[in-house]
C-alpha cells in the first residue's frame, strides 16, 4: 500500500554512484535522525514509512525515507540488483544525507539491509528497530525452499519469476541475486553490534517465520535486545495498532539517544 497523493512534493535524488540516482524524502528535524530501509520491492510510500514519517513531523525529529535502486523512483532495474547493491544504496544515504546520530529502522529485507548499514557504521548507528526482520533470506528463505524446477530455470537461465502474494506480477528472481547474497550472510557468526535492538514480528507471518527473531536475537552481541511478538500479525504489520508499536518502539530509541 502506497500513501504518497498526487500532489505529495515530488522526491529527491541523490546520485549515489556512476549512474546511480537514489529518490529521497528528507524531513529536517532533532537528532538522532530516523532512516526508513524498506523491504523486497516495496518503496518509499508505504504505510510504515509514511506512518513514521508523520510521527517524526508530530514530534520535530530528523527523518530520511529513501528507495533503494530497482524500486520506487529510483533509477535500475531491480533484477539488475542485488544485496550488495542496495546495502551501499544505504551507506551512500546515511553517509551523505544522514546527520548525527541514527536510528535505523528496517522492515523485512530492510532488516538484513540496517544490520549491514550499522555494521559498516558502528559509530554512527544508535539502535536498530527490525520489523519482521530477512536476515539472510536469499538463502534460507529463497534458494533452500525454492522446487527444484526453479533452481533449474536459475542455473539454465539466471532468473526464475517467482508468483507474489503481494503483487499480480511475479518477482524475477535472479541467480544474480542468490549468489551475491552469500556474500552478506550474517546469521552464521556472531552478529556484532552493540546498540539496543528492538524487533517487532508478526506470528502469522507466512514469509519470515517469527522464530527467526529469535535466532537474530541470540546471534546478537548487544545486551538490550527486546523482542514484541503480535500473535494475530502477518508479515506487513501495518495496522493502526502495529503502527502505534512501531512509532512507539522508535520513540524510546530516540529518547535513549538523545
Amino acid at each position: 500500500m502506497t500513501l504518497d497523493s498526487p500532489d505529495a512534493p515530488q522526491p529527491l535524488h541523490l546520485e549515489a554512484a556512476a549512474g546511480v540516482s537514489i529518490a529521497y524524502h528528507k524531513t529536517p528535524g532533532k537528532s538522532p535522525m530516523v532512516v526508513f530501509l524498506g523491504g523486497f520491492m516495496s518503496d518509499m510510500t508505504g504505510t510504515k514509512a509514511m506512518a513514521l514519517e508523520n510521527w517524526a513531523k508530530s514530534r520535530g525529529q530528523a527523518y530520511l525515507r529513501f528507495d533503494y535502486r530497482g524500486h520506487g523512483a529510483s533509477s535500475g532495474r531491480f533484477e539488475d540488483c542485488t544485496i550488495g547493491m542496495w546495502a551501499d544504496d544505504a551507506r551512500a544515504v546515511v553517509d551523505r544525507l544522514g546527520a548525527g546520530t541514527l536510528i535505523l529502522v528496517g522492515s523485512s529485507m530492510g532488516g538484513w539491509v540496517a544490520l549491514l548499514t550499522a555494521l559498516a557504521r558502528p559509530t554512527r548507528v544508535a539502535g536498530l528497530l527490525l520489523i519482521a526482520p530477512a536476515i539472510d533470506f536469499t538463502g534460507e528463505l529463497m534458494w533452500d525452499q525454492f522446487p527444484a524446477e526453479a533452481r533449474e530455470a536459475l542455473r539454465r537461465d539466471g532468473v526464475w519469476r517467482r508468483p507474489s502474494a503481494y503483487s499480480e506480477a511475479p518477482y524475477p528472481i535472479t541467480m544474480k541475486l542468490i549468489d551475491d547474497g552469500k556474500r552478506h550472510f550474517l546469521m552464521g557468526a556472531p552478529i556484532g553490534f552493540a546498540g539496543p535492538v528492538r524487533i517487532l514480528h508478526g506470528m502469522d507471518d507466512p514469509d519470515v517465520p517469527w522464530r527467526r527473531s529469535l535466532a537474530l536475537a541470540d546471534r546478537l552481541t548487544a545486551r538490550d535486545v527486546r523482542l514484541t511478538f503480535v500473535k494475530d500479525g502477518e508479515h506487513r504489520l501495518s495496522r493502526p495498532q502495529d503502527l502505534a508499536l512501531l512509532c512507539g518502539a522508535v520513540e524510546e530509541l530516540c529518547d535513549s539517544a538523545a
